[in-house]
């Protein structure tokens, strides 16, 4: 079952070729030194080793800034590994008639249509996983973990309704949440722990990364973005173009100087520094990453 057309995204840039930019790129981006520079390198660095070698799929909007650092980094090297942007939000419901909680309705047919399609664009179709020689991880920061509950639901039920070998698909799934740092005593909130589905896959297969919580506020709440939330009464309607006002244009020089940065030999190696302390790197595919990210 497919659209007539497609759902159609809003617009973002391709920031690997930023000199098509033109009049949109303030001069001098691409030497700007965002503020939150060490604590994104740290995070990056820990979420690659944490994928489990898988392609890289940022859902939302959030983790942008991380997306354009590692993008940048592993096409300078090569990797084998793609990094990949699904712009789906989950977000939306309305107050219920008394206002006294909050009422999240269902997917609409097309809507789950639209989900799929945009699923399968990267490489997470129920067919495209059973054959697939890597995982797909999907990132994102998670507080409650709704929204890798919701893309899970859309990907679970359209593994049953493909007839596709669902004990196959699962070793291919990987979800690795960037949370905020805190406490960690026993008692502390695990999102994890709350969601049923992650008890379908392995331990593995969902892992966090901590970030700064400053840091981990601006990237979720407060961060300028280069397109406008993609939430599901969108998800069927017409494509955007991105706005160009002058918030938009430091927006992008931000993202332009990240890219720019994970290309550089400096960028490169503090990546590689801190996938340094991480298990994953006694696993063949990482090391080799990480001498590659050094050289």
């Amino acid at each position: 079952m497919t659209s007539p057309a497609g759902p159609e995204p809003p617009f973002r840039w391709d920031l690997v070729a930023p000199d098509r930019l033109g009049s949109m790129l303030p001069e001098g981006a691409q030497h700007a030194e965002p503020w939150f520079l060490d604590a994104l390198v740290e995070c990056a660095g820990r979420v690659l080793a944490r994928s489990g070698g898988g392609d890289l799929v940022f859902v939302g909007r959030s983790l942008d800034s991380m997306f354009d650092l590692l993008g940048g980094a592993l096409a300078e090297v090569g990797a084998e590994q793609r990094v990949l942007r699904l712009p789906l939000s989950f977000q939306r419901g309305a107050p219920s008639p008394s206002g006294r909680r909050w009422v999240v309705p269902e997917l609409t047919p097309r809507q789950l249509v639209a989900a799929r399609e945009l699923l399968a664009s990267v490489g997470a179709s129920p067919a495209l996983l059973a054959r697939a020689g890597r995982p797909v991880t999907f990132v994102d920061v998670v507080s409650s973990g709704s929204t890798f509950t919701d893309l899970f639901g859309v990907l679970r039920e359209w593994v049953e309704d493909a007839g596709a070998p669902w004990r196959t698909v699962r070793r291919r799934l990987r979800f690795v949440g960037v949370t905020r740092r805190g406490t960690t005593s026993p008692n502390a909130f695990r999102w994890q722990e709350e969601a049923p589905w992650t008890r379908e896959l392995s331990g593995a297969s969902v892992l966090n990364v901590s970030l700064d919580p400053e840091v981990w506020s601006w990237f979720g709440n407060w961060q300028d973005k280069l397109t406008r939330s993609y939430r599901p009464d969108r998800w069927t309607g017409a494509g955007e173009d991105p706005e160009r006002g002058e918030r938009t244009r430091q927006a992008l020089a931000e993202a332009v100087a990240l890219v720019s940065y994970g290309r550089s030999r400096e960028g490169r190696r503090r990546i590689a520094r801190a996938v340094a302390g991480e298990p994953a790197l006694s696993q063949p595919w990482l090391r080799s990453l990480a001498r590659r990210l050094n050289g």
